[in-house]
């Protein structure tokens, strides 16, 4: 007997084919099980939870997330799947959701393979199971790096974002563990090629990134996307070896560095660039990490150079030097409005704080704007605004909400009923609207809340006044970024916006 708990089914597939064991074909095949060996059970107690188009590598899917939070709230009887590797072909994910499983006194079922961990030999066989899905999982990617180092002989572009200077275009076919594959290669764009050797020139006579970010931003440099290059994104230009010549110092540099290099030294004849496979980490919703350089794969690719080896090699041994001598930059521990401040012109509004004091014995900072200071004030002009007088006056506009909290509550319920409604009514509609419903859905994320969180703002609304002065630095901070959602400055009046709803412009009124 299953004592009036519900059962759970789970699904997986990485993709919609309309072929194999598709999601509805696994949530059937898995029903005729529980009907079979669960007969006490009806259609109300089964709970269906299906991820379309997720890898089995990781548990990092919405489903089978929601399913776990529901197994710890509520609990069920078992979770069925069709097949083991549905549930995760990493074995450390599942040996853990085995043992949160069973701590919750939740039996978890695996038709295809027939095993269920309610009994103990259950339990061995699918730890078993598990090793041969991470073995394979694993055996897949050694399959993967091994077609890397065939291609990696080619010296062709294997794809991904272009970098800056080239474009991409389809070269030949070839032939690769018996498949026929298209490979591609780049082509230079001269007017990017000019912006890539101008960056490599400015820092090597600057040995700075901050200059050579403003010097940039002053010629007006801009990215593909038309922004303004950001150190980070210079930092990446310069140490992408994509633009290096394969010359007798690139091959010296990448020798003495041990990476996997698939070219004889006599075709490192400076007459084409570099390309190194297998060079950065590369994880969904995170910036690419770069492997250390014994794991590349490199080979002399057949793309026009933009930089000597020489100068190149140089570059990152400045780089390196300057690295070292950095340090980190101790943040202000007084000003509250970090990350919220945006100036007119669009950019962040940072802190710098002073050696001096006011009548009130509080270190005095004003607010500035990123883009002044990075451009020397060639690209914004925008007026500082004094911070200590700032953050007062937008915690005391903040403070009358506390007087005010109900018509502010009922703008809040309101707008995110309103965003919620949208984003039902889109479901109903047909394909041709789904980018609207992402945007939807984009903003209920970025301008409304959990339930969780809303009443965690209605209880701070209704105590802010009160408490807001006994919090310390971080609660304060914390605080804010639960009710504002942005802040302009715009030289003379101060915009404040909350979530919900507008404030009038406050009056700055220290110049």
């Amino acid at each position: 007997m299953t004592t009036g708990k519900k059962i759970a089914i789970y699904s997986r597939k990485s993709k919609f084919t309309g072929k194999g064991e598709s999601i509805d074909n696994q949530i059937e095949l898995c029903k005729q099980y529980i009907r079979a060996h669960y007969s006490d059970m009806g259609e109300s107690d089964i709970l269906i939870y299906e991820d379309e188009g997720f890898s089995g590598g990781n548990t990092r899917r919405p489903q089978f997330k929601e399913m776990m939070t529901h197994a710890q709230a509520e609990g069920f009887f078992a979770v069925v799947c069709y097949r083991l590797d549905r549930i995760s072909r990493n074995i450390g994910d599942f040996a853990k959701l085995i043992e949160e499983l069973e701590g919750l006194g939740i039996s978890f079922v695996s038709i295809k393979e027939r095993f269920d961990t309610s009994s103990p030999m259950g339990r061995a066989m699918m730890y078993i199971s598990s090793v041969f899905s991470q073995l394979e999982r694993e055996t897949i990617a050694e399959r993967i790096r091994d077609n890397m180092h065939e291609l990696s002989k080619t010296g062709r572009w294997l794809g991904g974002v272009t970098p800056t200077g080239y474009v991409s275009e389809s070269a030949q076919n070839i032939t690769v563990d018996g498949k026929a594959k298209k490979v591609c290669k780049l082509r230079l764009i001269p007017d990017e090629a000019e912006i890539i050797q101008t960056i490599f020139r400015v820092f090597l006579q600057s040995n700075s990134l901050s200059k050579t970010e403003t010097w940039l931003i002053q010629n007006g440099y801009k990215t593909k996307n038309g922004r303004f290059f950001t150190r980070f994104a210079i930092r990446n230009i310069l140490t992408n070896p994509v633009y290096m010549a394969a010359d007798e110092d690139a091959h010296e540099y990448l020798t003495n560095n041990d990476v996997d290099l698939f070219s004889e030294k006599k075709s490192f004849d400076g007459k084409h660039g570099i390309m190194a496979y297998n060079r950065t980490i590369q994880k969904t919703g995170r910036a690419n990490q770069v492997r250390p350089m014994k794991e590349w794969i490199v080979s002399v690719g057949r793309h026009e150079p933009l930089i000597s080896g020489g100068d190149w090699v140089q570059v990152q041994k400045y780089l390196e030097q300057n690295s070292s001598k950095s340090f980190r930059k101790p943040r202000s521990n007084v000003a509250l409005l970090s990350g919220l401040l945006h100036c007119a012109c669009g950019d962040y509004m940072r802190p710098k704080l002073s050696k001096r004091t006011n009548v009130d014995g509080e270190l005095i900072y004003t607010y500035l704007c990123a883009l002044k200071e990075k451009s020397r004030s060639h690209s914004c002009q925008m007026k500082n605004i004094n911070g200590n007088i700032l953050d007062k006056a937008i915690c005391e506009e903040i403070k009358k909400l506390d007087r005010d909290s109900a018509e502010f509550v009922k703008q809040l319920e309101l707008g995110k009923k309103r965003l919620r409604g949208n984003i039902d009514e889109g479901h109903k509609k047909s394909e041709a609207i789904k980018t609207r419903i992402a945007e939807l859905q984009d903003i209920t994320v970025a301008h409304t809340f959990s339930d969780i969180e809303f009443d965690t703002i209605c209880q701070l609304l209704y105590n802010f006044e009160s408490a807001f002065d006994l919090m310390d630095m971080e609660q304060k901070r914390a605080a804010l970024r639960l009710l504002v959602r942005r802040i302009e400055w715009g030289g003379e009046d101060v915009h404040l916006y909350l979530f919900g709803s507008d404030v009038e412009p406050l009056r700055e009124n220290s110049k």
